[in-house]
C-alpha cells in the first residue's frame, strides 16, 4: 500500500481508495478495475515510475506520516476547466486524464504549487472532439464534477492527472486566469513574443462555478425499494461475473449503510456500468434523488443483461469445447482398449486390410499386382503424419478401386437392341445399322473389342442422346465427358503424383465410376478442342483412340499400363474441318444429316409433345396440336436441321396452354395454324424464298454449314454503262467470301468468258462490263469451292440477259476447262433444297453415290441431273440448241423445265 520512489514515501492511488473505502469517509469505486476511464484513457503509471502525490484530507485523517492536513473546501468557485469526452467523472470516483494545452498545464501546475489541487471536469457534447479545452461553453455540458488532483506526472509534453470526484458543480461564467507578476524585462520579452505570434484561438481554461445540490428527499418506501433493487442487482452481477467482486464487495457487504445514503448509491450504481457518457451525464445532472435512483437502476439492469449474455455465450463455447475434448479422450481410450483386446488394429493395418479386401475378388495383371504389393509395404513404414503417407494412400486408393478384370455382360440380341434404338430415336438409320453390325460381329466372334465411332452432323439431330441408347442396347455402362474448350492435356493423361492435388485423367475416373472394363465412353465436341501452354489434348487423344495403342494406355498419375481396348468410344462433332487429320483417321465417321419437315413432324408427335406434356403437367385431352400447326411451326419458326428449336417452341406452346388451363380448368385448347401466333409469336421466316422469280444474273446454289444445308443465292449486276469501245472487263466480289471461294470466283469468271466466246462469238459483254458479284447475308463468312457452277451460271445469265428458272438449284466445283468436280454435304444440301421448294437439282456425277444415301421419299420429290461438264449444266438451265457437246436428252429436259417455270 505504501510505496517509496527516490526516497519519498507516499500512499498509492489504490491504497488511498481502499483506506477511504474501509473508513467510509470518502467512497471511491471503480467499475473498470478501479478506474472510471474508458478504453481511450491512458494506462495507469507503473509502481516504478516517478510521480507526485497530492495529499488529501483523508490521508491526514488516516494518520499518513509526512502529509499535511488538507481540507477540501465546501465552496471553491473558480477552478480550471478540463473537458473530457465519452465518460464523465462521477462523485467519489477516480479518473485518469491527460492534458496537452500549454495554458491549461501551466494553470493546473500553478494551482497545485499553491496547494489548491482542484479542477472542474465537464463532458464534451461531441464524442469525436479529443481536445482537453474548448473555445466556447456550448461545446460542453454546464454541469460537471468538482475534482481533486491526487497525482500528477509529466509525460513528454503532456500532464497526466489522477482525479478524485467530490461533488457536482455548475458553470456560471468564464473566468480568465490571473497572470503572476513579472519583471519589466520579462514583460517586454513576453510582449515581443506575443507580437511575433500569429493570432490564435482563445480557449476556455478557467470557469466560475457554483455547487449543485440535490433536492431534499425523504426515506420513503419508493426510495427504499429502489435502493434495495440496486443492491440486489449488484449481487446478481457479482454472481455472473466475479471480476466485479473485488471492487464492490466491501460496499455490498455493508448494504444497510449504502441504503441509508441513496445519492451515493445512485452514483455508485451508474459508475459500475459500461453505459454511454451521455447517459452518465443524465445521472450527474439529475437533482431529484428518486429519479436518479431510477436512472441508475435502468443502467444496472442493462448491464446485468449484457453480463448474462456474456455468461451464456461463454458457457456455450465452453460446453462445446468440453464436449469435443471429452469425445476425443473417449475415442482415444476406446482405441487403446480395443487394441489391447485385439478387437481393432491400428490405422495403418486397417488401411492395408481395406486395400487387400478390394483386390481380393479382382484379377490384377502381374505388373499391377507388383506395384500394389510394393506400395503396401512402403505404406507400413511411413509415418502417418507425413506428406508421403498421404500421397501413397491416395495412390493405392486409386489403384485398388479400378475394375481390374471386371466386365459387364454384353447383350448380343439384335432384335432387342433394334427395339431399344427405335424406341428412343426416330430415323438415324446409318447409326442404328452400324450398331447392329457391331452386335452381330460380337455374337459370331463371342467377344467385342472396343471401337471408335464419330458422329458428325449439325446440332440438335440426336448425336449425343443416341449414345445413351446405344449403351442401353449393348448393356454397357455409360460415361460422358466433353472436350469442348479443353486446353490441358492433364485432363486426358492425368497429373504427376508429385503435384499437390494431383488426379488421374478422365478415362481412369470413368473406370472408377462405372466399375467395368468395357463401358461406353462418349467424348463430346471433339471438333472444339483448343491448345494452350499446358499441352495439346488432341494429341493426347491419339493414343487414347488408337485401337493398337490404347491396350497399354499410360496415365501420368497411375504410371502403370491400363487396358482400354475393350472400351467402346463414341465421339461427336459438328464439323470435321477442325479435327486434326491423324485423329480423324483413327475414327469411323458416321454422318448424321438434318431432318426434313416430315421427319420433324414424326419426331414432334412421337417424342417432343409427350415430353412437353410430362414436364408441364398438361393432359392430352386439354391441349391438342394439329399436324398442320406443327408443319407451320417447322416452316415458319424452326428451319434448322435439328429439332432443338422445335422442342423449345413446343414447350412454349404447352406452357401458355397450362396458363390458360389454370385460368379455366374446363377449357380444351386446340392449336392450329390460325392461332399459332398466339402461342409462339410472329414467324421468324416470313418468306420461304428470297426470290420468287429470279432476274437475270441471279442463280440459286446450295451450301453446307455446321447447322445443315441451306440455299445460297449468287447475285451479279453490271455496274457501268456499256459502250462500243472495247475495254478490259472487271469483277468485284462482296459477301465476306473466303480465300477458297475467291479463287473459285476467279476461275468461274475466266471460264465464263471463254465459254461465252464459244457459244456466242459476237457477244463482247465481258470485255466491256464491270461486274459486281455478291453473295447475300454478308455478315456470315462463306468459303469453299462448291459454288463454282453457280457463279458461272450467274455470269452467263447476266451476259445473255436470260433469267434462270427459280426452281433450279445447283452445286459443284468447276475447273478452268469446264469440268464439274465432286463436293461434300450432298445429303444436307438435298434436304435444304426439298425444304425450300426446289424441284430440280444439278449435281456432279461423282456425287451420285452420295445421292443414293438420301431417303427415297425425298428423292421422289426432286428431279436430279448429274453432270460431268459445264456444257451439260448450260443445256439444262438455258436449253440453248447451239451449245456444243450437249446431249439431246438434256436439251429436251431443259426445255421442259423452262416451260414449267
Amino acid at each position: 500500500m505504501y510505496r517509496t520512489v527516490r526516497g519519498v514515501r507516499f500512499l498509492s492511488t489504490r491504497g488511498v481508495l481502499r483506506k477511504s473505502l474501509q473508513n467510509r469517509v470518502v467512497t471511491v469505486s471503480v467499475s473498470r478495475t478501479f478506474s472510471s476511464q474508458d478504453s481511450e484513457d491512458p494506462p495507469a503509471p507503473k509502481d516504478s515510475e516517478e510521480k507526485t502525490l497530492i495529499p488529501t484530507a483523508n490521508d491526514a485523517f488516516n494518520g499518513h506520516p509526512g502529509l499535511a492536513h488538507i481540507h477540501v473546501p465546501e465552496f471553491f468557485p473558480i477552478v480550471p476547466c478540463i473537458a473530457v469526452n465519452k465518460n464523465p467523472v462521477l462523485p467519489k470516483f477516480v479518473k485518469m486524464v491527460e492534458i496537452s494545452n500549454p495554458e491549461l498545464i501551466d494553470l493546473v501546475s500553478n494551482r497545485i504549487r499553491l496547494n489548491k489541487p482542484y479542477v472542474g471536469v465537464f463532458l464534451k457534447k461531441d464524442d469525436e472532439n479529443t481536445s482537453d479545452v474548448v473555445d466556447k461553453l456550448d461545446d460542453i455540458y454546464n454541469i460537471g464534477t468538482f475534482c481533486q488532483v491526487t497525482e500528477m506526472r509529466n509525460v513528454d509534453d503532456k500532464l497526466r492527472l489522477v482525479l478524485l470526484g467530490h461533488r457536482r458543480i455548475k458553470i456560471t461564467d468564464i473566468s480568465k486566469p490571473s497572470e503572476p507578476k513579472k519583471t519589466e524585462a520579462k514583460a517586454e520579452e513576453k510582449a515581443e513574443a506575443e507580437e511575433e505570434k500569429p493570432e490564435s484561438v482563445e480557449y476556455i481554461v478557467q470557469v466560475e462555478t457554483d455547487n449543485l445540490k440535490h433536492d431534499p428527499f425523504k426515506q420513503n418506501d419508493e426510495v427504499k425499494a429502489l435502493s434495495g433493487e440496486i443492491v440486489k442487482t449488484f449481487r446478481d452481477i457479482i454472481k455472473l461475473n466475479p471480476l466485479y467482486k473485488e471492487s464492490i464487495q466491501l460496499l455490498v457487504d455493508s448494504g444497510k449503510q449504502i441504503i441509508d445514503n441513496p445519492p451515493h448509491l445512485a452514483d455508485f450504481g451508474a459508475g459500475m456500468t459500461s453505459a454511454d457518457g451521455h447517459e452518465l451525464q443524465r445521472i450527474i445532472e439529475e437533482c431529484d434523488i428518486p429519479t436518479r435512483l431510477q436512472l441508475s437502476l435502468e443502467l444496472l439492469k442493462k448491464e446485468h443483461a449484457i453480463v448474462s449474455l456474456q455468461r451464456k455465450l461463454g458457457q456455450e463455447v465452453e460446453e462445446k469445447v468440453n464436449k469435443m475434448q471429452r469425445k476425443f479422450m473417449l475415442n482415444e481410450q476406446l482405441k487403446i482398449i480395443k487394441k489391447e483386446l485385439g478387437i481393432e488394429k491400428d490405422d495403418k493395418q486397417a488401411l492395408v486390410d481395406k486395400f487387400n479386401d478390394r483386390i481380393k475378388e479382382k484379377t490384377l495383371p502381374t505388373n499391377i499386382a507388383e506395384v500394389v504389393e510394393e506400395e503396401l509395404k512402403k505404406l507400413q513404414y511411413l509415418d502417418s503424419h507425413s506428406s508421403e503417407f498421404s500421397v501413397t494412400r491416395n495412390y493405392l486408393d486409386w489403384l485398388t478401386c479400378l475394375p481390374w478384370g471386371v466386365k459387364s455382360e454384353e447383350c448380343y440380341e439384335i432384335d432387342s437392341a433394334r427395339e431399344v434404338l427405335d424406341r428412343d430415336h426416330y430415323g438415324l438409320d446409318d447409326i442404328k445399322q452400324r450398331i447392329l453390325e457391331f452386335i452381330a460381329v460380337g455374337k459370331l466372334k463371342g467377344t467385342v473389342q472396343g471401337k471408335i465411332l464419330c458422329f458428325t452432323g449439325p446440332p440438335g439431330v440426336g448425336k449425343t442422346s443416341i449414345a445413351r441408347s446405344i449403351a442401353q442396347a449393348l448393356n454397357r455402362e455409360y460415361f460422358r465427358f466433353s472436350v469442348g474448350g479443353m486446353s490441358d492435356v492433364a485432363e486426358i493423361k492425368g497429373h504427376r503424383r508429385t503435384y499437390v492435388g494431383a488426379m488421374p485423367g478422365k478415362l481412369i475416373q470413368c473406370l472408377k465410376k462405372t466399375q467395368t472394363e468395357n463401358p461406353l465412353v462418349l467424348i463430346d465436341e471433339v471438333d472444339k478442342m483448343s491448345r494452350g501452354y499446358q499441352g495439346d489434348p488432341a494429341s493426347a487423344l491419339l493414343e487414347l483412340l488408337d485401337p493398337e495403342q490404347n491396350a497399354n494406355f499410360l496415365d501420368h498419375y497411375l504410371d502403370v499400363s491400363v487396358d482400354l481396348s475393350k472400351v467402346l468410344f463414341i465421339c461427336t462433332a459438328n464439323a470435321t474441318d477442325t479435327i486434326p487429320g491423324p485423329l480423324l483417321d483413327r475414327m469411323e465417321l458416321i454422318n448424321v444429316s438434318g431432318y426434313i419437315a416430315e421427319e420433324k413432324l414424326a419426331i414432334a408427335q412421337k417424342y417432343l409433345s409427350p415430353t412437353s406434356r410430362e414436364t408441364t403437367g398438361v393432359k392430352e385431352d386439354n391441349l391438342n396440336i394439329s399436324d398442320e400447326a406443327v408443319l407451320a411451326l417447322i416452316r415458319g419458326y424452326c428451319r434448322e436441321s435439328g429439332v432443338r428449336s422445335l422442342q423449345k417452341h413446343i414447350d412454349q406452346i404447352y406452357r401458355k396452354g397450362a396458363m390458360k388451363i389454370v385460368s379455366d380448368p374446363d377449357s380444351v385448347i386446340s392449336v392450329s395454324p390460325d392461332n399459332l401466333e398466339d402461342f409462339v409469336g410472329k414467324p421468324k421466316f416470313a418468306n420461304q424464298r428470297l426470290y420468287e422469280q429470279t432476274p437475270p444474273g441471279v442463280v440459286t446454289g446450295l451450301a453446307w454449314t455446321s447447322l445443315g444445308g441451306k440455299e445460297l443465292y449468287v447475285e451479279t449486276v453490271c455496274s457501268n454503262n456499256l459502250t462500243d469501245k472495247d475495254t478490259a472487263g472487271s469483277l468485284k466480289t462482296t459477301g465476306q467470301l473466303g480465300s477458297v471461294m475467291e479463287e473459285s470466283t476467279k476461275i468461274a469468271h475466266t471460264f465464263a468468258k471463254t465459254f461465252l466466246v464459244e457459244i456466242d462469238p459476237k457477244n463482247t459483254f465481258f470485255k466491256r462490263a464491270e461486274i459486281h458479284l455478291h453473295v447475300p447475308e454478308g455478315a456470315t463468312p462463306k468459303d469453299g469451292p462448291s459454288a463454282g457452277i453457280t457463279i458461272v451460271t450467274a455470269l452467263l445469265s447476266l451476259a445473255t440477259n436470260t433469267a434462270v428458272p427459280p426452281n433450279i438449284a445447283m452445286t459443284g466445283e468447276v475447273s478452268l476447262n469446264g469440268k464439274v468436280l465432286a463436293v461434300g454435304g450432298i445429303k444436307e444440301k438435298i434436304i435444304a433444297a426439298q425444304r425450300s421448294g426446289i424441284t430440280t437439282v444439278i449435281l456432279p456425277s461423282a456425287n451420285k453415290r452420295d445421292f443414293d444415301d438420301v431417303p427415297d421419299f425425298i428423292r421422289k420429290e426432286l428431279t436430279v441431273h448429274f453432270v460431268d461438264n459445264y456444257r451439260d449444266v448450260y443445256s439444262v438451265v438455258f436449253g440453248q440448241k447451239n451449245s456444243q457437246n450437249c446431249s439431246p436428252e438434256l436439251r429436251k429436259v431443259s426445255d421442259e423445265i423452262r416451260n414449267v417455270a
